[in-house]
């Protein structure tokens, strides 16, 4: 019997620092709803002032009166939309963060909880939207939007992916030392001079920048700094007298343009922008820039965010991991799903071992996927229905699972993963519209989004589903996504993240 393990590896975590770290948290949270002592003004006989706007009798009983000491509640009411454009209210208080939100969404929902939820900003007159950072206050940002702007609950599996993977985010020819011409950064010391403050990293290269109020375009030498985002007015040179500002980063954050780009006029469609938090609904204070290509955008976003939040940034993707590991010694730990910790196993003798040989491995895999099919023949000896029969269970299970999204245009499936992150191993699954006895599956790898048509197959009398004209058969498309998910076959990659929505 062959079978797929996680192999584990586990870092060292400073317990005493996370559980004061969790400990903070819970009293921010409840900080602001204590009135503090110094705030309630005192009469010489040590009573409470009484405020002189109030008419009405105040409570005798020493049980109704207010102390200093009792918390006062208040609440801000936020209005929070899913996918489906149906919305919920909630009440917050005014010190929650985005993370604290999200894993109250995710509670209240029955979400999976695998730190990859996100809050999104949207502005639909403005046609931007972003994800807040999982520190900052969900209050604080809903001070500084329209009437017309709204919060969106999705998934965001990219939101740190950059400290995985950084030399996929940041190309060796856009990084560079401040006021040097050939000052590159070693790849191997690149998010360590992000992250240290002190440090003058700087991105750098050519963007299409819109001028002000107008609808023209111009090509410009553009540096990113931890001082703000500035323009070459001479060539490429860096010389000070020859920088102009054109963002600070401190007033502003960086947002995706999701309306086309022909609104704009734009060269390309790897359209972002600069929003200051003053401006509402603007537009033309708007700095609109316009990348080359999908990597050089993510490479300035990530950059600006980078720039602004600084170690933040690492220390809201590490408090997941180091809770997740706190948690482990208590409950038993989530199995992995990531490229190295799955490995062949043989199960055959008596104590397992695993199988280095990558033939061997493929062989596992494959026989695999014939003893899924051997058990459903056996189940279909003893009288179960075909399994593409329209009353047959196996035929229709496939739609009450996450990764799968009805008959969904192509060009929506790729609206979907790209809003999701765009990462390698994102996945989803809908109905062929060109076959109506196909499926199509939709994934993400090197943030190209590829299809991959499933077609049913028969054998020996039997239905079957498959991606590689037969080579590897499947029941259903549950089975399918369980295969795929742990061997890559004729896939580009696994499968690992499934693209999904919830409705609140």
């Amino acid at each position: 019997m062959h079978s797929h393990v996680p192999l584990w590896t586990q870092d060292d975590v400073d317990l005493e620092a996370l559980v004061n770290d969790m400990n903070s948290s819970f009293e921010s949270l409840y900080s602001s709803c204590t009135v503090p002592a110094d705030s309630a003004p005192l009469l010489h006989n040590g009573q409470p002032q009484r405020p002189t706007y109030q008419t009405h009798a105040q409570p005798t009983s020493p049980h109704q009166r207010l102390r200093r000491s009792q918390p006062m509640h208040i609440l801000a009411i936020i209005k929070i939309f899913s996918e489906d454009g149906f919305g919920k209210m909630l009440e917050i208080p005014p010190d929650m963060t985005a993370r604290d939100l999200c894993q109250l969404l995710v509670y209240k929902n029955h979400c999976v909880d695998d730190n990859s939820w996100a809050l999104v900003e949207h502005h639909p007159a403005l046609g931007l939207e972003r994800c807040l950072e999982d520190h900052e206050l969900v209050v604080q940002v809903q001070a500084s939007m329209s009437s017309e702007s709204k919060f969106l609950f999705r998934k965001n599996y990219a939101k740190y992916e950059f400290f995985k993977s950084p030399l996929n985010f940041f190309p060796a020819q856009m990084v560079a030392w401040c006021q040097e011409t050939n000052g590159t950064i070693p790849p191997s010391q690149l998010l360590q001079i992000f992250l240290n403050s002190s440090s003058c990293p700087e991105i750098q290269g050519y963007l299409h920048v819109k001028e002000m109020g107008r609808k023209s375009w111009k090509k410009l030498y553009v540096l990113l700094r931890r001082s703000g985002l500035y323009i070459s007015t001479k060539g490429m040179s860096k010389e000070p007298r020859h920088l102009q500002l054109l963002a600070d980063l401190e007033d502003s954050n960086v947002f995706t343009v999701i309306t086309e780009r022909k609104l704009h006029n734009a060269p390309t469609d790897y359209v972002f922008c600069i929003k200051p938090k003053k401006v509402m609904n603007e537009l033309k204070e708007l700095r609109m820039l316009c990348a080359d290509d999908e990597q050089s955008r993510t490479c300035w976003m990530t950059a600006f965010r980078l720039f602004k939040y600084g170690i933040l940034l690492y220390q809201n993707y590490k408090i997941p991991q180091q809770r997740k590991t706190l948690l482990s010694h208590f409950s038993a730990p989530v199995r992995s799903v990531s490229e190295n910790s799955l490995v062949a196993m043989d199960f055959s003798g008596s104590i397992g071992r695993v199988i280095d040989n990558p033939v061997e491995a493929q062989c596992a895999a494959m026989e695999e996927g014939h003893a899924w099919r051997k058990r459903s023949q056996r189940m279909n000896t003893l009288g179960s229905p075909s399994p593409l029969h329209p009353s047959s269970l196996s035929g229709v299970i496939h739609r009450t699972q996450l990764w799968f999204h009805g008959r969904i245009p192509r060009e929506e499936s790729h609206k979907m993963i790209h809003q999701q992150g765009r990462v390698d191993g994102m996945f989803l699954l809908r109905d062929s519209q060109s076959n109506p006895k196909a499926f199509v599956l939709t994934m993400c790898h090197h943030q190209k989004i590829k299809h991959f048509q499933i077609l049913p197959c028969e054998e020996d009398g039997q239905m079957f589903l498959s991606i590689d004209d037969g080579a590897t058969k499947f029941t259903d498309l549950i089975q399918l996504v369980e295969f795929y998910t742990l061997n890559r076959g004729v896939l580009p990659c696994k499968l690992k993240h499934p693209c999904t929505t919830v409705a609140l």
